[in-house]
């Protein structure tokens, strides 16, 4: 039941009871009456509101999902944005250079974009002066 409906019946069942609107008592119990109304109809709009907003982001999330699947077409390999990992399918630049801080033993991935002199560890920000060997 709504909560419309339930302040439609509490008003039935007062409107029973033939209370006298004049006294301090009938007075006050038809203030509340009339405020139940207004709370329960509010309150429906909000229920309304929350159904609508929630049909919404299942379709957000629905489409989302499309996005992602076109995007991302296949989770379980490799993303190659990781260096850490120690499967074949890091192949995502054309020439891979690894190579060790010798601060801190954090495995450091870069490419040939990349100038080795100026080569700094992003785990300890330590400057490393290097020449690069390829991985393969």
């Amino acid at each position: 039941m709504k909560m419309m409906e339930k302040a439609a019946y509490l008003k039935g069942l007062a409107d029973g009871l033939e209370l006298d609107n004049s006294t301090k008592e009938g007075k006050m119990i038809a203030a509340l009456l009339d405020m139940v109304e207004s709370m329960a109809e509010k309150l429906d709009e909000l229920d309304h509101d929350v159904e609508e907003l929630n049909d919404y982001v299942e379709e957000l999330d629905e489409d989302l999902g499309d996005v992602e699947e076109y995007l991302f077409d296949d989770e379980d390999e490799c993303d190659g944005e990781c260096c850490d990992c120690d499967c074949d399918e890091c192949d995502y630049m054309d020439e891979t250079f690894e190579i060790e801080c010798p601060s801190c033993g954090e495995k450091i991935c870069f490419d040939e974009t990349l100038d080795p002199e100026d080569l700094a560890c992003p785990a300890c920000g330590e400057k490393i002066a290097c020449t690069a060997q390829d991985d393969e």
